[in-house]
Order: C-alpha cells, then sequence, then structure tokens
C-alpha cells in the first residue's frame, strides 16, 4: 500500500454515534471502489477518532505506516473550524510526522460551507414537512453544536442566512446545544413566539450523540408551553448521499493541491496549541 485516507471523526460518548461514523466512513470507501477506473489503484481508507473512541488519530496513523502507507491524506468529518481542525488535529499530525518521517502526511479541509451542505438541510427540512408544507407560515430553528470559536459559529449563522433565502419560510432561527447562546430552550422559545403556527428544528449535527438525544428530550418538554404551535424535529445529516459527495470533494482537493485549509502554514499555531492547553485556561465541557 502507497496511499490512505484517513477520515476523522469527532467522536461520542454514545456509542451509536461512533457506529454511525464508522458506517459512514465504509460508505465513502465503497463510493471510492465503485469509481475508480480499472487502472488506478485502490487506496486504503481508515478513520480515526479525535476523542472518546477508539482509534485515535496517533493509533490509526501507526496502523497505515506499519501497513506500508507512504502518503496519508487526513480530513476532518468536521461540519464547523474551531479548536479542533484548526488547533488540536494539525498538532497532532505534527507529532505524526514526526514519528514517522518517511510518510507524507497532508491535511484537508473541514466539511464548512459546501454547497450541498445546504442541500442536505433543504432535503432534511423537506423530509420533516413531508406533503403538508406551508413554508410562509414556518420557523425553522436550525441547531448547531456551539463552540467557543466566534468564527464557527459565525458560520452557522451564515448558513442559517442562505438557507432562508433558499427556502422561503417565514424564518430561520440559529441557536447551539452547547457552550455559547443563545441555547437551545431559548431557540425554542424565540422561534414560538415569531407568529409561526409551524416550528422544524433542524439540526445541524453529522450523527446521533447525546446531544441529538437531548435535543428530542428538550422539544418535547419545552414544546408543552405553546400548545398553539405545532414543532418537528428534522433528521440529523447522517448517510445522506450528498455527504458523501462533500467528503469525496475534500478527498480529490488534497490530490489537486487544492485544500486550502488553513492552519499547516499559520505563524500563530503553536502559540495556539499552547495556549489552548494552557493549565489556567477555562476548559469548556464538549458532549456528542
Amino acid at each position: 500500500m502507497q496511499e490512505a485516507i484517513l477520515l476523522i471523526g469527532h467522536g461520542s460518548r454514545d456509542p451509536e454515534g461512533n457506529r454511525e461514523f464508522e458506517d459512514f466512513v465504509r460508505l465513502v470507501s465503497e463510493r471510492e471502489r465503485e469509481q475508480k477506473r480499472e487502472k488506478e489503484r485502490e487506496v486504503r481508507i481508515a478513520h480515526a477518532f479525535l476523542e472518546f473512541a477508539n482509534p485515535t488519530i496517533d493509533e490509526a496513523i501507526d496502523w497505515l505506516a506499519a501497513e506500508g502507507a507512504t502518503n496519508i491524506k487526513a480530513v476532518p468529518i468536521i461540519l464547523l473550524a474551531a479548536g479542533h481542525v484548526k488547533i488540536e488535529i494539525p498538532h497532532l499530525l505534527d507529532d505524526a510526522r514526526r514519528r514517522h518521517p518517511q510518510i507524507r502526511i497532508e491535511y484537508g479541509r473541514h466539511l464548512g460551507l459546501h454547497e450541498e451542505v445546504l442541500t442536505i438541510l433543504q432535503d432534511r427540512l423537506g423530509q420533516a414537512e413531508g406533503v403538508n408544507s406551508r413554508r410562509q407560515d414556518t420557523t425553522v430553528l436550525l441547531v448547531g453544536r456551539g463552540s467557543s470559536d466566534p468564527d464557527a459559529n459565525g458560520d452557522l449563522y451564515k448558513i442559517a442566512r442562505l438557507l432562508w433565502e433558499r427556502t422561503g419560510v417565514e424564518n430561520v432561527e440559529t441557536c447551539f446545544m452547547g457552550v455559547t447562546f443563545p441555547d437551545f430552550p431559548a431557540g425554542i422559545r424565540r422561534a414560538a413566539m415569531t407568529g409561526s403556527s409551524w416550528v422544524i428544528v433542524l439540526p445541524y449535527f453529522l450523527f446521533t450523540g447525546i446531544l441529538m438525544k437531548r435535543m428530542e428530550i428538550m422539544l418535547k418538554n419545552i414544546s408543552q408551553e405553546f400548545p398553539d404551535v405545532t414543532f418537528s424535529l428534522a433528521d440529523y445529516f447522517g448517510y445522506h448521499p450528498k455527504l458523501i459527495d462533500i467528503v469525496r470533494d475534500r478527498i480529490r482537493e488534497i490530490a489537486v493541491g487544492d485544500a486550502r485549509m488553513n492552519c499547516d502554514t499559520c505563524q500563530y499555531r503553536l502559540q495556539a496549541v499552547h495556549d489552548h492547553h494552557h493549565p489556567n485556561r477555562r476548559e469548556h465541557v464538549h458532549e456528542k
């Protein structure tokens, strides 16, 4: 084996979420095999988790090195770029390069503001509406995980605006499940008070996990405060075929030298790593 692709998931405290990510990686691998031309060499596609599950990034790279990989393309399967994408993963890849100087390790872009992300959100919205669409009387609540990085949070607001432009719903509100505000209870109450008779909660989440399941319970409880409003919970991204397309695009970007991520050459990154892990730095609790 010469070339390998490493798809990096966040990892979840919920084993079901980790299994969904592993299944998704298998789907990406199958699609890659189906679309390879006859003379092209098959590329090994592996996975790793940033936290909460195994294999870790270190373990996966060490295994690929033992299998004979000489080039590894690492792609973060993460929606928005915050500390994990900008600091932690590049730092771990630096460590791997020092352990395996014979291997070329390239870092791709996170999923980010890809055109097909909006396609997935529109599809999930349409599925939640069913045949009873009444968009002029519908408020969508776009729910993100939440970050201490204002840039990542701002990207969610940009996606919310683009979604409003494309769908014709009355309103698109935004909130977060943790770390920052407005939080989910505040988001639900604000959406319910817009005057729309239907609120559709649209999760900006790749797979299931603790936060998705918590969202469902909280929605059920808070919705009882608004008996005149209909509430629906749309599905997360899951195994949507367009998600596979996005990942394959990010892989191709590395191959053609067009992976415009980000932090590999950033002069401030090493200092950021130090600050990120400083013992006096306030840490936020993340759950998946």
